[in-house]
């Protein structure tokens, strides 16, 4: 009997380890779980600033982009209007060419009569 009873006590003792390490093992695995979402709520967080971040500099450089085109645009349109200025001053109106070709018709026609004459 002193036999069972030596048996039954190591059994308990057993089982009260085996209880003991399992409710370690919980906490362990309890504080890993706490130490992981803590650290992937981080992560999130870190994340989003990020792309916040991200967000900014992208609208940032459009903007900056924007700026440049339109004044690109002002600069192109400014050389287009002196250049068009120049050529309508640097033109000949259409009156004083129309007069310019009735002499020159008239001084063909003198030289060709004279030609004839002769």
């Amino acid at each position: 009997m002193q036999e069972i009873e030596s048996l039954n006590e190591n059994i308990k003792a057993e089982q009260t380890e085996r209880d003991e390490a399992v409710k370690e093992i919980e906490q362990n695995y309890k504080d890993t779980t706490k130490s992981l979402e803590k650290k992937i709520t981080q992560l999130d967080e870190q994340s989003n600033e990020k792309q916040r971040e991200l967000r900014q500099q992208i609208l940032d450089q459009s903007k900056s982009l924007d700026d440049e085109m339109r004044q690109k645009y002002a600069a192109i349109l400014s050389v287009i209007e002196r250049e068009t200025q120049e050529i309508r001053n640097d033109k000949t109106n259409r009156s004083t060419l129309a007069a310019l070709f009735t002499q020159m018709a008239m001084q063909l026609n003198n030289e060709y009569d004279m030609s004839r004459n002769q």
